[in-house]
């Protein structure tokens, strides 16, 4: 079977995929891991600029991943990057840094191109073949992404500037004290003003479908609780169950955050912002749950490198 080894360059983590494609042509994956390497302190900044720590830790991230994928022999592996490398006054030379290290050029994806790859990603779920008219939701640090489908067809996409690490500098005064109505209500009220600003229309009678790290978090968390591994948690996340977390996790001060059984410490400080993000977003289009799916970017990429 052919493989192939996608990386991707996120805000907050920095994630792996190598994949094959099977004699059904879809797509199966050999194997998935994510760094947490926050490159993107600074990202709400008028001029955003990626800090030397943080290509550091990038390219230090990006290396080890392409060790890991070497042992299955991948015929191509493409490096992309999206939001925080896209927004930053250097992110050319954070590209420049990993190709010195590696070799590797790194796409840096518009937000046009985010989109659908996310979405043509999506469509590999083989989970969700029945859905035809749907939304995708991607959250990601530095950005979401929001992609309308009707029958399985992309009919509209826009990336925004709603990242959980950008509005958490943004909104989040004192990151390290619990998360505050105050807080909860700015990030609403900028999330609905975008929306609105876009024109993107919620006005489908269809599926909310999220993907990112704060559902993946959300399901890890509900599992821990419960001592059963994220897989064996439902796919199906109540924004009832969204809130509940936000009020009982946002109400910790960001060191007991930091201990909560399924919630990476990398995450914890930008955690309550994303769920702040994710319900506003629901409450906006009428949703009352998210279907979660962990067929995201990478797959997208995977997907069209094997095309």
């Amino acid at each position: 079977m052919r493989t192939v080894a996608v990386i991707d360059i996120g805000s907050n983590s920095i994630k792996l995929l190598v994949a094959s494609q099977g004699e059904n042509g879809r797509l199966v994956a050999k194997q998935l891991q994510a760094l947490e390497a926050r490159i993107s302190t600074g990202l709400s900044a008028e001029q955003p600029r990626l800090s030397s720590e943080g290509i550091a830790r990038g390219v230090a991230a990006v290396r080890e991943l392409i060790e890991e994928a070497v042992a299955w022999q991948p015929e191509a592996t493409v490096v992309v990057a999206t939001s925080a490398v896209r927004g930053a006054s250097n992110g050319a030379d954070f590209c420049a840094a990993i190709q010195a290290e590696t070799g590797l050029t790194v796409r840096i994806l518009s937000g046009e191109e985010e989109a659908q790859l996310i979405g043509r990603g999506l469509l590999c779920d083989p989970k969700l073949t029945a859905e035809r008219d749907f939304y995708v939701f991607d959250l990601g640090g530095g950005s979401l992404e929001c992609i309308a489908f009707q029958d399985r067809k992309v009919t509209a996409e826009v990336s925004l500037p709603l990242g959980c690490v950008r509005l958490t500098e943004k909104f989040v005064a004192r990151p390290a004290l619990p998360f505050t109505a105050d807080d909860q209500a700015a990030i609403a009220a900028h999330t609905r003003a975008a929306l609105i600003a876009a024109h993107f229309s919620l006005a489908l009678q269809g599926t909310a479908i999220g993907t990112g790290g704060t559902l993946t978090t959300a399901r890890a968390i509900l599992g821990a609780r419960s001592g059963q591994v994220l897989e064996q948690i439902s796919a199906e996340l109540p924004v009832a169950t969204l809130r509940e977390l936000l009020e009982q996790i946002g109400g910790l001060p960001l060191a007991e955050r930091k201990k909560i059984p399924g919630l990476q410490p990398g995450r914890a400080d930008v955690f309550p912002a994303a769920l702040a993000t994710l319900i506003a977003l629901a409450d906006l289009g009428g949703f009352t749950a998210y279907r979660h799916s962990l067929y995201n970017l990478r797959w997208g990429v995977a997907a069209e490198a094997l095309a």
